[in-house]
């Protein structure tokens, strides 16, 4: 749907006002220098809300009919080509420019929901991670699940570990993974609240795959700051997030097994959270290596927007007016046999 004039400018007023001024003023300043012209676009949509967009993962553990037709009828179409690198039959997104949210589903015990709302971007790590069945998967930041969700469309892992430090959130993931997935599969899930950053030593070369993505400054909901000592202390609190990233991903590396491949995502557009932790991790441990995802990136060019000049095994989608999805930031290691 779209705002009429007097709709909007309403809405503007009212969203104005919910814009953390601390936090903005504290992007303005980060973002101008690292991004240059392209933040003023990204600003624009970053605070105007009602020009985001969702898309729909579809389920495939509980078909909907008639759901796709409705959703052409719309004008949902297809997220992902088919020419993708990697992109299995049952991974099915629909997304459409306009912007507006589809009605969501409650969660009802026992029954499974036919599709999952999210910002199309975050399906990027999962098509970057490129899971085949049998694997045994770490995702080591689970929670809400989404990304678990996506996964499970992907592949039938041999063994999945969702891991969720937080307590509220780790109860968030179990309903999730309840809500979506089916009893034979679900059994193969483990749901751990353990500390990341100690996976590593407890589960050593245990695993095919692993997701990191990544506790960080979330860049779309600080600046809808409510309180603004709150968003105060998180700005304090930011720059030790690159130093809590650096030990998941170290952790992360541990726990992958001699050719096994990792996938590091955030949302957040900040430089020291995404290539600096990166480029940290390559230069500090000698059994990794980057994976080249520029073909996903190209793939995937028509329905997001990237900011230049990045290497090849990193991305960072731009959010911009009729593509508003990110921020997302994707980067893919391999670790390669240390003798």
């Amino acid at each position: 749907f779209f705002l009429s004039p007097k709709l909007e400018k309403k809405a503007k007023g009212k969203l104005q006002k919910q814009i953390c001024r601390v936090v903005l003023d504290h992007f303005e300043q980060q973002y101008t220098a690292e991004l240059g012209e392209a933040w003023s676009t990204v600003r624009d949509v970053l605070t105007s809300p009602w020009c985001w967009q969702h898309a729909l993962l579809l389920n495939s553990f509980s078909p909907s009919p008639g759901l796709e037709s409705s959703l052409a009828e719309q004008g949902y179409r297809p997220a992902f080509p088919a020419a993708l690198p990697y992109l299995p039959a049952a991974f099915r997104c629909y997304s459409r420019a306009a912007p507006g949210r589809f009605p969501a589903q409650k969660h009802q015990p026992g029954r499974l929901k036919g599709y999952y709302l999210l910002n199309a971007a975050s399906l990027l790590p999962v098509l970057a991670l490129e899971v085949q069945d049998g694997e045994d998967v770490l995702d080591l930041c689970a929670a809400p699940g989404g990304k678990a969700v996506a996964i499970l469309q992907c592949a039938w892992p041999g063994h999945f570990h969702c891991n969720e430090y937080d307590d509220l959130r780790s109860r968030w993931l179990e309903q999730t993974i309840e809500s979506f997935i089916p009893d034979p599969l679900s059994n193969l899930i483990t749901v751990s609240q353990l500390d990341g950053r100690q996976i590593g030593d407890l589960q050593p070369e245990s695993y095919d795959k692993v997701l990191v993505d990544a506790p960080c400054s979330n860049d779309r909901s600080w600046l809808f700051s409510g309180d603004p000592q709150q968003a105060e202390l998180r700005l304090m609190q930011r720059k030790e997030l690159s130093s809590l990233q650096f030990q998941l991903l170290r952790s992360a590396l541990k726990a992958l097994r001699p050719g096994g491949s990792l996938v590091y995502s955030t949302c957040t557009l900040s430089r020291a959270e995404n290539t600096d932790v990166i480029n940290l991790i390559l230069s500090s441990c000698r059994d990794v290596v980057p994976v080249d995802i520029s073909g996903l990136a190209r793939g995937v060019a028509q329905e997001f927007s990237f900011l230049s000049g990045t290497q090849q095994h990193e991305l960072l989608v731009l959010p911009e007016k009729g593509r508003a999805w990110g921020p997302m930031y994707v980067a893919k290691l391999k670790k390669v046999s240390s003798t």
